[in-house]
């Protein structure tokens, strides 16, 4: 009689090495999952970045049009007898206080600003938007100080009517370019303080918070 053919019996090791026997050498059987960052990713809402992006763009925008008229415009007046000076400064409030776009950037600015910080502390991401509400302290010292002071002094200026046959005109320039100038300068200023602030944000944006910085 035959004796039965034996058999080994494979064991879990061989099993192992069988099942792996298609995978290139150090590969694992199956690919690693994805990666668990230690905070938030950057960018995961669609409400945040736009609104950063635009109070930027918003802000940058006012800081270029004050530092013009520092370093250009009123400059150029400052050459002008005082009767030119009021005719052309008239001329460029006019324009201005007449413009639809202005005044457009000007307020949103600050509403873009205020709910960005808003959006963001409400996510927690504490980091970004304390700048935010920096730049936005800023931005409305800007806007208080224009209100206030400047939309005034304009005002003046334009009831001068015709600076040619005005009798007080070289009272009222003098007055005007004593306070004027620089509180354009302060706006200058606190709009690059603003916009400054408003880039750290970005920047602190783009990178994710650490669980413990998320609160």
């Amino acid at each position: 009689m035959r004796a039965p053919h034996a058999t080994a019996r494979e064991s879990p090791s061989d099993r192992q090495d069988c099942d792996m026997s298609h995978y290139p050498p150090h590969a694992a059987p199956y690919p690693p999952g994805p990666a668990r960052p230690g905070g938030r990713p950057p960018g995961g809402d669609r409400i945040t970045a736009p609104l950063l992006v635009t109070s930027v763009l918003c802000t940058g925008l006012m800081a270029g049009l004050f530092f013009a008229y520092d370093i250009s415009v009123m400059p150029g007046l400052a050459e002008l007898d005082d009767t030119a000076y009021a005719a052309a400064m008239q001329r460029f409030n006019a324009a201005i206080d007449g413009s639809a776009l202005f005044g457009l950037v000007f307020l949103a600015t600050l509403g873009l600003t205020v709910a960005a910080a808003i959006v963001t502390f409400r996510r927690k991401r504490r980091a970004v938007a304390l700048p935010l509400a920096v730049a936005a302290a800023c931005y409305l010292l800007v806007l208080v100080v224009t209100v206030a002071v400047s939309l005034p002094l304009n005002a003046d200026l334009a009831a001068l009517g015709d600076p040619a046959s005005a009798q007080d005109v070289h009272a009222v320039i003098d007055d005007f370019k004593a306070v004027w100038v620089p509180v354009n300068v302060f706006r200058t200023l606190f709009c690059v303080l603003s916009l400054g602030a408003l880039c750290a944000a970005l920047l602190r944006y783009g990178k994710p918070e650490t669980p413990s910085a998320l609160g």
